[in-house]
């Protein structure tokens, strides 16, 4: 009898093999709108007339198209991030992003997005990208060293760093934020902190052998880019959306981009995008990207045909709509850090910005 049942769960019968694909579930990744090249592109030119900086606008189109289950849509923002990236740009320009530092780029961006996202898509859209590279001769450079692996040597700096990393976010709140957690589950905050931040989403140390190069790394400022973008396209989140959203303006607050971009221009363009226009520019972006691409499950966008029709009629939509009155602890330290920025602002390097944020 055992034998029996065993043979009987070695094959799924046709029945079984087509609900598990059925079309409502939306089985499939979600392939490459025929404008997302179009998309990209504006990105690209809009970042560039308002001196947002180029890793900015790839991380958040990057991040929404993770988002959004479109492996073959990475494929054409690598292509068109490539094409758009001058080869020798005008001193004191950074050195230009070559399509082996971009590729690194996206895949960390990928990486990170686990966290807001889950493992699967970024499994799906990893393992694609990869397989779409191999035509270059420079893929076999890609980074294949492990750079965040655990031992008993390192456990407490990774730790470390987790904490680090949810203070700069939420600090004055990040505490009130962790013993909240707490009451949703007891092992909720030290998941979150030392599975999530420690691990993944604060960078490991420069000097770790091992991982991306350090053109290809996030740091601080571009990994709150990530989790705005992964937010904003997952949607039914707003409080968390929110959070991010000054958890950007915490980093530039706290001179951390002076830290990880070495150039002026790509200092300032943190700085520009933690403000308001800056801020709506990076929702507006990833409105755009996940209007095109679509996709079910999470995200539930329905693709856009007539992009620019259906634009004007958000446009005319109230947006006064506030978040404070969401159910969530998240949205409620939110909303406290929204007033501690707007009541008094930090000492040192944040004074100067004020106007911008």
């Amino acid at each position: 009898m055992a034998e029996t049942k065993l043979k009987d769960l070695s094959s799924l019968r046709p029945s079984l093999k087509k609900l598990i694909n059925a079309p409502f579930a939306s089985p499939a990744t979600t392939p490459a709108p025929p404008q997302i090249r179009n998309i990209y592109q504006r990105l690209s030119r809009e970042a560039k007339s308002r001196k947002y900086g180029e890793r900015s606008w790839i991380t958040i189109a990057a991040a929404t198209t993770f988002t959004l289950n479109s492996p073959s849509s990475l494929s054409h923002l690598h292509s068109t991030s490539s094409s758009l990236t001058p080869t020798q740009p005008s001193p004191p320009s950074p050195p230009p992003l070559t399509p082996l530092l971009l590729a690194e780029l996206i895949r960390e961006v990928g990486l990170k997005c686990i966290s807001f996202n889950g493992i699967p898509r970024t499994i799906n859209c990893l393992n694609a990208f990869r397989s779409d590279l191999e035509v270059n001769p420079w893929s076999s450079s890609l980074s294949s060293v492990p750079s965040r692996t655990v031992t008993t040597s390192n456990i407490n700096n990774t730790i470390s760093r987790g904490n680090a990393l949810w203070k700069s976010i939420y600090t004055p709140h990040h505490g009130k934020l962790t013993q909240k957690l707490a009451l949703a589950h007891p092992d909720l905050p030290g998941y979150i902190l030392q599975g999530h931040y420690a691990m993944l989403l604060a960078d490991p140390p420069r000097h770790v052998e091992g991982g991306v190069p350090r053109q290809a790394r996030l740091g601080r400022c571009l990994t709150s880019l990530v989790a705005i973008a992964c937010l904003r396209a997952q949607r039914g989140v707003g409080p968390q959306v929110l959070s991010h959203v000054y958890g950007l303006r915490k980093a530039v607050e706290q001179g951390l981009h002076r830290e990880e971009f070495e150039d002026e221009e790509e200092r300032e363009g943190i700085e520009r995008l933690a403000g308001d226009e800056g801020c709506e520019w990076i929702l507006e972006s990833v409105d755009k990207v996940a209007r095109a691409i679509g996709g079910g499950g999470f995200a539930g966008w329905e693709r856009e045909v007539d992009q620019d029709q259906e634009r004007d009629k958000e446009d005319g939509v109230e947006d006064d709509t506030r978040l404070d009155g969401e159910v969530s602890e998240v949205g409620n330290v939110a909303e406290e850090m929204e007033e501690e920025l707007q009541g008094g602002r930090g000492s040192g390097s944040g004074r100067g910005r004020e106007s911008k944020l």
